[in-house]
This record gives structure tokens, sequence and C-alpha cells, in this order.
């Protein structure tokens, strides 16, 4: 386990309150959260600290986590994952900030899909699928990141497919902490 310590309420409810807080503030000031989703993609400042957040992170498992009969590279490990967001940085230009948030959200499901690991509540499953979803999206964010550009276009195109879309994750994050909650 790389997260020994993770008790999955705590997960769940965190999980639950980044859900509620970001969709319901999607909910209650849609032209400021359009504008900065517009922007977004595109935003090299909030790319570059998002990756220098990815390489922290990444750096800091490689650092603490065992790596079994690969301990051998775990040197190399850090110099490739530093050298790798420098060169990044450095030379990704295009859609930095997507990429970026890509990467975090295949470092945040590995946290997740743990907490949740051989536990019999019911509410764990809502957890590892919010886990599972938000790695398909990191995967192809890393991938294709025009996608997520796409995406946020298709959402603003009208009022009622953007509250529908914020709602949605309102109601996830809701059940989530009520099952949290409640086991």
């Amino acid at each position: 386990m790389i997260y020994p310590h993770l008790d999955l309420r705590f997960v769940s409810l965190i999980a639950a309150f980044w859900l509620i807080l970001s969709h319901g503030l999607a909910l209650l000031r849609p032209g400021q959260v359009q504008e900065w989703a517009r922007k977004f993609p595109r935003s090299k400042v909030t790319g570059r600290v998002i990756l220098i957040v990815d390489a922290i992170w990444a750096l800091t498992l490689v650092v603490t986590m065992d790596l079994g009969e690969f301990s051998n590279f775990r040197t190399g490990l850090e110099v490739v994952i530093l050298a790798a967001a420098y060169l990044t940085i450095r030379y990704v230009d295009e859609f930095l900030a997507v990429r970026a948030l890509g990467i975090f959200l295949l470092l945040i499901a590995e946290p997740m899909v743990e907490a949740a690991f051989l536990r019999p509540e019911a509410g764990r499953l809502l957890l590892v699928a919010l886990a599972y979803a938000l790695a398909v999206m990191g995967m192809i964010w890393v991938m294709v990141p025009y996608v997520l550009r796409d995406q946020i276009n298709w959402a603003r195109k009208s009022k009622a497919l953007w509250n529908l879309a914020a709602a949605a994750g309102v109601v996830y994050g809701g059940l989530l902490a009520a099952f949290a909650l409640v086991s």
C-alpha cells in the first residue's frame, strides 16, 4: 500500500467537498467559471503550477515508496522525473495545463482506489467509480488534450447543458458525502 494511512470516510468526504465546491461554484457563478474554463486549456502559468505539483508528488512517491526489485533505479527515476518536468515546462507550450491536469487526475485516482480497497461499505463504489472516471479522463487529456477544450465548449453551448453538468457534480458529491457519513 502506498498510502496506508488513508481512511475511506476521509477520502470520500474530501472528494465530495471538491465536487460540491467546484460544481456548486459553476452553478452559482456560471459566467465567471465559463470564462475561466475557456481560458484554462491554454494557460501556461496554470499548467506550469500544476505540473510542478505533479512532479513533486511523483518525486515524493519514488523517494518514499518501496520499489521492490526496482529499488536500484530509484536515483535514475528521480532524475527522470525532474528532467521530464523541466523539459515539459520548457518545451511543451500547447495545452500544458490540460496535460498537467491529466497527470494530476492520474495521481489522485490511486489514493482514492486504495482508500476503498477491501472495504465492505457500499459507498466505496461511488468513490471507485469517480476514481476510474478521473483516471480515464486523465489519460485522454494527456494523450489528446484538445478534447478538454472541446468538452468545455460543448458544456458552454447552452445554459441548460452547463447547469445539468454542474448539478450532476453537486448531486454526485452529495451522494458521496451521504454514504461517507452514514457508513
